[in-house]
């Protein structure tokens, strides 16, 4: 198929058919509600009983019973944590002596905080304290479980309900990945220089565009993990929050980007495809399709 193009600066821009899965608002096409499923939610109460519970034990020092789970039992101690871990991706979870799903979430805490050592793990119980109850009330925390992740002291994401281990860990990877072979990309500037770089080794670029509070986005972001893995050779990956700064947001304006996630294909600083949407099975494709064939513009 053939397509018209338009110069634009550093690329071509082309129109496409896209695969369209998530509706955006015409108010405001760049936010896009995060899918949340119902979950079993808790009013928070304050109660003075004393905090007893077989799933989450502590220390005098403050920490659980495992180490890697802090438990946190005010504001300053909660500041202070945040502050320590700098960078890293700090999980908070907000909860109540009472809750019936306590043995649970704690457990398969544990067992990320033993799989994940650069990220913070951190517990609140509500009702503990007058002290924990207005930490609560400061994070705006009014039903519980409660998950949020901190990083550089900032609120980046949070859910309210109970969340499965699964779904958990494909949040720590989308918001605490620090180390794979995506590159991240923080500006306009940032994808010319990464386009200039490859202009002559031929490799496609798969730009993963996504926001920040976006469950479709960290739902295909393992994916997107995987591929850059395996195709390390023939294709470059990147990320870009497209709600970021003023830069990405001009970079999704220009670039026609309406809908989150959506993956932009480039190869010699030409797009040569995009694909709309968080299907694993369809973005395979779609990368397949452009990885190893010429594309007629």
């Amino acid at each position: 198929m053939a397509y018209t193009t338009t110069s634009r600066r550093f690329l071509f821009k082309q129109h496409f058919s896209t695969v369209n899965i998530y509706p955006f608002s015409s108010n405001n096409p760049f936010i896009f509600p995060t899918l949340l499923k119902p979950s079993p939610i808790t009013k928070l109460q304050i109660t003075h009983k004393k905090f007893i519970t077989k799933a989450i034990t502590t220390t005098k020092e403050g920490k659980c019973s495992n180490e890697k789970v802090q438990q946190v039992h005010n504001s300053k101690d909660f500041d202070v944590v945040l502050k320590t871990a700098g960078d890293k991706l700090v999980i908070v979870i907000f909860t109540a002596s009472h809750g019936k799903h306590n043995r649970k979430i704690y457990s398969f805490m544990v067992d990320l905080s033993r799989r994940c050592n650069d990220v913070e793990f951190v517990i609140v119980t509500g009702d503990e304290s007058d002290k924990t109850k207005a930490l609560c009330e400061r994070e705006k925390i009014e039903k519980i479980p409660h998950f949020i992740f901190y990083k550089s002291m900032e609120k980046i994401h949070e859910e309210e309900g109970i969340i499965s281990p699964d779904e958990l860990m494909r949040d720590v990877l989308y918001y605490g990945d620090n180390h794979s072979a995506v590159i991240q990309l923080h500006s306009k500037k940032d994808v010319e220089n990464l386009i200039e770089e490859h202009r002559i080794d031929n490799k496609l670029i798969v730009i993963d565009i996504g926001l920040k509070h976006c469950g479709p986005c960290a739902k295909v972001y393992p994916t997107v993990l995987m591929l850059s893995r395996m195709m390390v050779d023939t294709v470059v990956f990147a990320r870009m929050d497209g709600d970021e700064n003023e830069s990405c947001v001009q970079f999704l304006k220009d670039m026609e980007v309406v809908e989150a996630p959506t993956f932009m294909f480039l190869r010699d600083g030409i797009i040569c495809g995009r694909y709309v949407g968080s299907r694993k099975v369809e973005l395979i494709r779609e990368i397949q399709k452009h990885r190893g064939v010429g594309v007629a513009f």
